[in-house]
């Protein structure tokens, strides 16, 4: 199922007042004028069904979303099938901010579990840059955090080990859910298969088969149907040599 190019985008659950995510302590305040901005951006809300594709590569698209609930991962496919994500994507994250700039989107969005998302017309951001500099400012901490991200994840491609790049991302993931409130105060529970984990980190599923099991082994990880859970988060940074996503307050579009 592909929703980028639905326009039945359901009426708003959430104000932009009342927004569920505004008060987590990792979200900047807004300013009274800033709010009432965003409300306006806002055209809706849309449902995306387990498995939806949010947005594909090579498309062009009106609007702009920020993830209210769920969880999604940004990937690239070669010709043959072969994919390889880039990301993960979790409430407050920003999706399609590189097709508004660059015209079309160059990569795919795929939802990895039930997902709301909040809806932005595309033709608003121009007014934003125009007139509103503290968002505009957000926008480009936004788009320098996933650079970031993307510097750590090309490192552990290209000098983790096996074992190394695994506790990262399952570290990685597991932090940032952890800051947005995903699953409480309970273990955080991230809904991927190891398809997944193998397609994000380069490896065969075979090899990351046994390298999830040596995770398992350490008690660092729990491995269920519903997909990985986080039982030491440090101890899996400790094996990474990788000292945390360092962030204070971060912006909320």
């Amino acid at each position: 199922m592909s929703v980028q190019n639905n326009s039945a985008f359901s009426s708003r659950q959430y104000l932009c007042e009342n927004c569920p995510l505004r008060p987590l302590p990792i979200f900047r305040d807004f300013e009274k004028q800033e709010l009432a901005f965003i409300s306006k951006f806002k055209k809706g809300e849309l449902a995306v069904e387990k498995g939806g594709t949010v947005l594909v590569e090579g498309s062009h698209s009106a609007h702009l979303y920020t993830v209210l609930s769920g969880w999604a991962f940004r990937y690239k496919l070669l010709r043959d099938g072969r994919r390889q994500i880039l990301n993960y994507l979790m409430p407050g994250d920003l999706i399609g901010l590189q097709g508004s700039v660059m015209g079309e989107m160059q990569h795919s969005v795929e939802a990895l579990s039930p997902m709301l998302l909040c809806v932005f017309e595309r033709e608003y951001l121009h007014e934003l840059y125009r007139n509103h500099p503290g968002l505009a400012y957000d926008i480009t901490w936004i788009a320098s955090r996933e650079e970031r991200m993307l510097d750590e994840n090309l490192l552990s491609l290209g000098r983790r080990s096996a074992i190394e790049r695994a506790a990262y991302l399952i570290a990685f993931i597991g932090s940032r859910a952890k800051v947005v409130g995903l699953n409480g105060n309970q273990s955080v529970q991230i809904p991927i298969t190891q398809q997944h984990i193998a397609d994000t980190l380069g490896l065969s599923l075979v090899h990351t088969n046994k390298t999830i099991r040596k995770l398992m082994d350490r008690k660092l990880i729990v491995w269920r149907d519903g997909g990985c859970v986080v039982s030491d988060n440090e101890g899996l940074k400790r094996l990474a040599g990788w000292e945390g996503l360092g962030e204070a307050r971060r912006p909320l579009i």
